[in-house]
């Protein structure tokens, strides 16, 4: 089995993480997906043999459209899928983020996350117009499976890359993962 179809097993698999996607998905919202702990999460539960998925603190949706890139969007958007569950929201238009990182503007989505601190990080979910489940992964997800935190070469900023991990506690929550660069 690929890496790609076991990713996607998992998440079908996982109740929780559908129903974030199918009301993700009726945002309409161009070019989305679920990003970040949503997958990575999940696949390192897996990967240390969890039996239960470890708790999001939030679940980014994540989306690229240029024609209105105020935070105000994204808080009104959060609003609403507040409003239809549970969820621990967080949107982000990524059409936008470029000029909080000082890079040159994103194209997409995807190449937006090709920036993302870690390579791992770097990997979404989405349900295509016929409800179909896509992976949204720059990289690929091979990473995922090797156990590994890797700093992105695209971000060389090893003092956020370490800040970051010791911050999320990763390898306190996920022991086996070892810190590749930074």
């Amino acid at each position: 089995m690929s890496h790609n179809t076991k990713v996607e097993q998992w998440i079908s698999q996982d109740k929780k993480r559908m129903k974030a996607l199918y009301v993700a998905a009726e945002m309409g919202l161009s070019n989305w997906c679920l990003a970040a702990g949503f997958v990575r999460n999940l696949a390192w539960d897996n990967m240390h043999g969890y039996l239960h998925p470890t708790t999001l603190n939030d679940i980014a949706l994540i989306y690229f459209d240029e024609s209105d890139v105020t935070e105000v969007r994204d808080r009104h958007i959060e609003a609403r899928l507040k409003s239809v569950s549970d969820f621990p929201w967080s949107v982000k238009n990524q059409a936008r983020m470029h000029k909080r990182n000082i890079d040159r503007p994103y194209t997409s989505t995807s190449d937006a996350m090709s920036y993302w601190v870690e390579v791992e990080t770097a990997v979404g979910a989405a349900l295509d117009d016929s409800g179909a489940l896509v992976l949204v992964a720059p990289f690929g997800v091979g990473a995922l499976f090797d156990f590994t935190i890797t700093l992105n070469s695209k971000r060389p900023k090893p003092h956020e890359f370490r800040h970051r991990v010791a911050e999320k506690k990763w390898r306190e929550t996920w022991p086996r993962l070892r810190v590749i660069g930074g």
